[in-house]
Parts: C-alpha cells; structure tokens; sequence
C-alpha cells in the first residue's frame, strides 16, 4: 500500500464523517488563500477567484476542512484589498460575482467550507460614504471618527496615536479637520457608535451568508471601539505595544457586544457558520473574552506564532492559550504564519535548521487540541523573499515610510521619549515615488530554498485503518546542497537498516549548515542500502539515500540533474523514469545562517541575506509588533530605510510572493505569463509538482500529518464531558530541551536542542519530521525535530 493512496482514503471518509457535525469549527484545519498570489486564471500576473476554484483539488487532497479567502472586494488596493469601497462586489481583479458563487459551490462539492474576510474597522478612502464625508454632505462625518486639531489653528492632531503603518495616525483635510486612521491614511477608521454603520455591516453578512459562505474571518476584530474622549497614550512606538499593553485605540470592553450581535446573526442561519477574530489583546485571558459563548467561534493566538524556539516557552504559552480558552469553552487556535509575517522558515533562522524547525513546530502545531490555521505554501517549505526590488513592493507601510512628510511643531516640547513628531500627509497627487532600482537578480538564493528534505517510509498499522502496511514518512529536515559531507554520515547516520521494523529512516535531520553537510557522499550516507525492500512493494521498509532534486508528480516523475535525484532504493523511487518528465532544476545553493536570540527590527538583515540571520523570535520577530506586523529590517536584501515613527518596515511582500505549482521556471503554474511579485529562481525544487509523491518532502509530510491527525483518535479536538484533565492532553518528564506530552493513545516529542536526545521511547512512532532510530525501549531524536507516537 502506497502512502499517497493511504492518504487519500483516509482523508476521504473522515471528512464525510464530520461535514455534517455541527462543531466542524473546534477541531478545523484551515487554509489560508491569499487571493492574488494564490493562482492567476487571466494572465495578468495576479490572482483570482477562478484561479482559486482551480487548484481547490490541491486542498481537497492536503486534508484541509476549509479555506479562508483573502479579500477579494472592490478596493483601491491601497493595502491589498483591506481598504474595502464596495463589501457587496468582487474587485474585477479577480473577477466578478459569478466567479464568487462557483468558487463556494465547488469547494462545497469537495467537502470544503469557505471563509471570507471582513474588514469592519475601517473603509477605503473612496467608499461612498467617505467621498460624501469629504465632499461636505450633512451627518456624512459622522460615520467616521473627524475631529477638530490642537492648537490655536488646529494644525496639530487630536492626540498622539500613531499609526500601525508609521507616522501620525491622523490626516487633516482641505477645511482643517482631521480624520483617524489607524492604517493607510486611504483607511479612514469607523465610528461605531453610529447606528448605520452596525446596520450595514449586518447587510454586508447577510449578504454573503445567503451567497452561502460559511463564515467571516474578521479583520481587526479589536479595533472597531475607541475610548472615550480618544486619550493620548503619552509615548512613542505604539505599534510594538499592540498585544502587549492596554492601548486605548484596541481591545476595549465595547467590541463584545458588536461581536454578540454578529454571533446572533451567524446562529440565525443553518450549517454552523463562524466567526473567526483577528484580535490582539495583551493576555490570553483577555484574548479568551472574544471567545466566550455567546461571542465569536475562534479567535487567532498569535502567542503561539511570536513564541521563540525554545521548551519552556512553547509550553507556557500553551498552558496558557488552552487555559485560558477552556474556560470559556471555546476551543484555541495555532497559527504559524500568515499574510503579515515573515514566513516561519526564515524567522526559525532560515537554511537547514530554518526548514527543520519549521518542520517540527508544525507538526506540534497540528497535534495540539483545538484548530490549526495553514498560510499557503507552507506546506511547501517555503522561505520568505528577502531581496524583492523595490519597485515591485506594494506594502503600504513600504510607500508610506517614504513619502514626503510636512513637519509641525510637537505639542510637547521638552525632550525625551515620546511619540513621533506628527505630520501632515502631502497631497498624494504628484507626490514623490520610491526610488527606482534595477530588478534584483536573486543571486542570492533565499534560506531554505532548493531541494526539499527526504526521508523514509515505515510500514506502520494506520490507526482506524485496519491491519496493513503503512508506509507513514518520517521526512528529513534538510536537503544539504554542498558536496561535502553531512555531520553524522558515519555508522550512526545509517538508520533502521536492522530488523526494527518500525523505525523511521533516512539521514540525519540536522546537520551544519557552514562547509559540512552532503548526506550521499560516502558509503555509510546511504542507509538501508541492503536486500530490504520499497515500501509498498515488499515486507519490510527501504531506508532512502541521497536528497532528489524533485520529486515525481502524479503518475510521472521528473527528470533529475545528476547523481543528487537518486532516490529510495525500489523501481519507483528514482526520479526522472517517466516518459512525461520533467525537466529538473537541480538543487540551489542554500545560503548559510547562524540564529540570533532577536530577530533585528531595522536596518539589519532578514534572514539569508547577510551576516545578521535572524531566529524565531518573540513578540519582536513581528515586523512593528502589531497585528499587520512582519519581521526583520533590510539591509541585507533590501538596503532601505524603515518608516518613520516605529511603524512596520513595509517589507510584508515577502511572504506574499505567488506560490510554485509546476515547472522548472517562473512563474511556476502560478499562471500563464509573470506573476505580480518575483518569484526566486531556486523555488522550482519546492513547487507542488515537485514534491508530490516524494514521501520526503514537506508537502507530503503535511499531507500525511493531516492524515493522521483524522485518523487517530486522540487528536484533534477533546472530547466532550468532564475529565480530569479538559484537554485531554498531559505533560510528562522530559529532558532539558525537550517537551513530551500525551493525549489519549498518542504522543509527541520535540527536540529543540541542536544535538540528538536520548529518551525511554514513548510507543511506537507513527510520524517524525526527522529520522527516528529506536530499539523499541529507547529513543534517539534527531536535533530540531518532532516525532508523532502511537500507544
């Protein structure tokens, strides 16, 4: 029995299983689509609802429950489509209302839920109501948050707030008055005290609702309340203080009761739709409010994707995430990425030890209870693009970091920290554009890039399949591209070439990333090379050799680049014996990293661009620390300037680069011709063509992980009633650098010390993101690494 046919099957009648279950939504698995990076139908470079439709079987068959569109509203795209002018029609950019509906109808074939985003804090500029606003018609104003300035002439802002985007949170228009917008200045913030905006937007739900969307992903969901009278906050840098600190412009006690209106609305409807909010708060418990019973569904624990790679910091801010949802009875997210931040490969320090990490947390990640939220392409390993020209960049934070400034006098002058002096945006006709530079040629590969990792097949007894082989993967971290030797390629890097049936094979996850590192360059690299045979294809497990450059697509497989595509030993692993082969791209160089405690926040280098590689991270690792914030300065990739007042770097376009489907350039399958951001050269090793069917690439370790987590049933959600422990879920003793907790009849392990842990083993391993060598009794973990467990 093959792994991929495994999958499938498993995947296929669980989900008939649960679509009908009215708390689809506790245990969830959720794919994030950034409309226009995720496939262009139109060869425009940019992508679209029916781009979306096309590639749903891609989702359908990683085993996702549903998926959360980006906004796809008509929109100046002064911020990607969240400055919304018209919530009731689809953007021609990506097509049109019809496009919508069978987009709905046919994930819904699949047995795919659908969410929409929402954007309810603010409007584009040229909303209606906002031209009437500026156009002088009467109560148009106050729709929206105007206010007279400071000063004797009111040529200072209402107050100190700053924007998440840089610079003063305020514009003054042609008549003196000012307006608040805590984004873009094309971004003008609501008032919703004002009866006809909460009318409207229960319209704009119900319109989509009766489209037949099965839910709202909420953005902002903290912001839509101010305080009363709009007090100064009294410092500067306020966007590193969002989650953080009580701020009087987020997180107010008046936003619940918006969100109960919307829960009433959303149960008024069959099918269980849900609300998902977008919401930083300074505590879990404060984040757990928005989750309460009569409040939204799930709320977004960006605790988790900001904690540093460290033990005792997962584990409390897991402790605590599920405390603090469990008692409201709600159940907690997990997110790694997403369309804001620095994609987790590269804040996990980039290269090998980027890839490995990134690997394992997800599948931490996914064995945690509650729903795990998935940003496209990261079941590809994808790295961020640090080196985008700048001309290519449309992050609103980028522009406006350079746009011309009109200095006014401070309202406090004495010296010391503070807030940025305010300015007055210059008139945006004619106004300066970034400076033009020649097109990076990437020759500087991104951390991560290249061939995916491989590891080996163990037939394993699936759980809730019944008696047979399993061949379950137990990918490797990282693909070396070097042609020297892997740290471990001795005696000890030939794994599960003795009768252990259930050991999971094949080179080292983690080796150095400087001048060591080719597994396959001797004769101890290739592990298992006896008289075992191919999984599926015999009794016993074929341990594999050398990372392959591509993996087989469907039923062809591509065509390698040498001696690297050599792959497990069997008639159907060696890449490149289809007669409809493709063309393979060989492995690319892979910069060196070397991971720092902070990721740095300026001028410095993103990670795989320089000297300044940067680790996973902390509350910092989010560029601006705000909930549109990414990571990481510049200099190395892109040697600009961050925006004015501590705002984001305006560096989020690197993790929105198109996504690589198939082929051996760009733009991948992406589209039919170019796609709206550079996608790196080196990226054709990580498209889906390449890693489908090789059990060791990332994409299908995904694919099995989601598998499992179906399939077995300790995973997922907990089930309901009183136990001693709610969560279903129980530390145990581990050593330093490790975590080790059960659930009922599973157990995972994390290693994330840079050197092999032994342990007494925990069962029987079902899933590893690295290699595994275990005797049955004990257990040797691999550097970086997860490993899944069966009891």
């Amino acid at each position: 029995m093959t792994h991929e046919s495994t999958a499938v099957g498993l995947a296929s009648a669980y989900s008939n299983a649960t679509t009908a279950s009215g708390d689809w939504w506790r245990d969830a698995v959720i794919y994030q689509v950034y409309v226009r990076s995720f496939a262009d139908s139109d060869g425009d470079g940019i992508g679209d609802l029916r781009g979306v439709r096309s590639r749903l079987p891609h989702l359908a068959r990683l085993g996702v429950d549903a998926v959360w569109l980006t906004p796809f509203y008509v929109s100046p795209q002064a911020d990607g489509g969240y400055d919304v002018a018209d919530y009731r029609a689809v953007d021609p950019l990506f097509g049109d209302l019809a496009d919508a509906d069978e987009l709905v109808r046919a994930a819904h074939e699949l047995g795919l839920r659908v969410i929409v985003d929402v954007v309810p804090n603010h409007t584009s500029e040229q909303h209606p109501w906002f031209r009437a606003a500026l156009a002088g018609e009467p109560g148009a104003r106050e729709r929206y948050l105007f206010r007279r300035g400071r000063g004797a002439d009111g040529s200072l802002p209402p107050n100190d707030w700053e924007s998440i985007f840089g610079g003063p949170a305020w514009t003054r228009v042609a008549d003196g008055e000012w307006y608040l917008h805590l984004f873009a200045p094309e971004q003008p913030d609501l008032d919703w005290t004002h009866p006809e905006v909460t009318a409207e937007f229960d319209s704009v739900l119900r319109f989509w609702l009766d489209l037949g969307v099965d839910g709202f992903r909420i953005d902002v969901a903290h912001g839509m309340v101010k305080a009363d009278g709009l007090p100064d906050i009294g410092r500067g840098a306020q966007a590193t203080l969002i989650g953080t600190e009580p701020l009087p412009f987020f997180d107010q006690d008046g936003v619940h009761e918006i969100h109960r209106a919307w829960r009433r609305l959303l149960d008024s409807y069959e099918g269980a739709r849900i609300g998902v909010a977008e919401a930083w708060a300074p505590s879990s418990e404060r984040l757990a409010l928005y989750v309460r019973p009569d409040e939204l569904h799930q709320a977004f624990n960006f605790r988790f994707l900001n904690c540093p790679w460290d033990p005792g910091a997962m584990r409390t801010v897991i402790d605590e995430s599920l405390s603090a949802t469990t008692a409201v009875g709600a159940p907690t997210t997990w997110v790694l990425s997403n369309h804001d931040v620095v994609r987790h490969v590269t804040r996990y320090g980039g290269g090998a030890q980027g890839l490995a990490r990134a690997r394992a947390a997800a599948m931490l990640m996914l064995s945690l209870p509650g729903s795990a939220y998935l940003y496209q392409g990261e079941e590809l390993g994808l790295p961020e693009v640090a080196d985008l020209p700048p001309e290519s960049r449309q992050d609103p934070a980028f522009r406006r970091g350079r746009r011309q400034q009109i200095p006014v006098p401070s309202v406090d002058p004495a010296p010391g920290p503070g807030p940025a002096a305010p300015g007055i945006i210059a008139p945006r006709p004619g106004e300066p554009t970034p400076p033009q530079s020649a097109p990076s040629p990437h020759s500087q590969p991104e951390s991560g890039a290249g061939p995916q990792p491989r590891a080996c097949c163990v037939p394993q007894t699936q759980a809730g399949a019944g008696p047979g082989p399993d061949p379950l993967t137990a990918p490797q971290a990282h693909a070396p591209t070097r042609p020297q030797t892997e740290a471990g390629t001795g005696p000890q890097a030939q794994a599960c070439c003795g009768p252990q049936a259930d050991l999971l094979t094949a080179p080292q996850a983690h080796g150095p990333t400087r001048p060591q590192a080719e597994t396959g360059t001797g004769p101890q690299a290739q592990a298992g090379t006896g008289p075992q045979a191919e999984p599926g294809a015999g009794p016993a497990p074929e341990p594999c050799t050398a990372p392959q450059a591509h993996g087989p697509t469907r039923p062809q497989a591509e065509t390698g680049t040498g001696a690297q595509p050599q792959a497990c030993c069997g008639p159907q692993a060696q890449a490149g014996t289809g007669p409809e082969a493709e063309p393979g791209a060989g492995p690319a160089p892979e910069p060196c990293t070397a991971p720092q405690a902070h990721a740095p926040t300026r001028p410095q280098a993103e990670t795989g661009t320089g000297a300044q590689p940067q680790a996973c991270c902390g509350p910092q690792a989010v560029r601006g620390a705000g909930p549109e914030a990414e990571m990481g300065g510049g200099a190395g990739g892109d040697p600009l300037t961050a925006p004015e007042a501590d705002g984001q770097d305006g560096l989020r376009d690197g993790c929105r680069v198109p996504i690589p489907w198939a082929g051996a350039e760009p733009p991948y399958g992406f589209g039919p011709v170019g796609s709206w951001l550079p996608q790196p050269p080196e990226w054709a090793g990580l498209s889906v063509a390449a890693q489908t069917g090789d059990p060791h690439s990332t994409l299908e370790l995904y694919r099995a992980a989601l598998e499992l987590r179906r399939a077995m049933p300790g995973l997922g959600a907990p089930e309901a009633g009183p136990s001693p422990d709610p969560r279903g879920m129980r530390w145990l003793p581990s050593p330093d650098g490790v975590l080790l907790f059960t659930r009922p009849g599973f157990a995972c392990t994390l290693n994330t010390r840079p050197e092999p842990v032994e342990l007494p083993a925990p069962g029987r391993p079902v899933l590893s993101s690295a290699p595994v060598e275990t005797d049955g009794r004990t257990v040797r973990l691999p550097p970086d690494s997860c490993t899944w467990w069966a009891f």
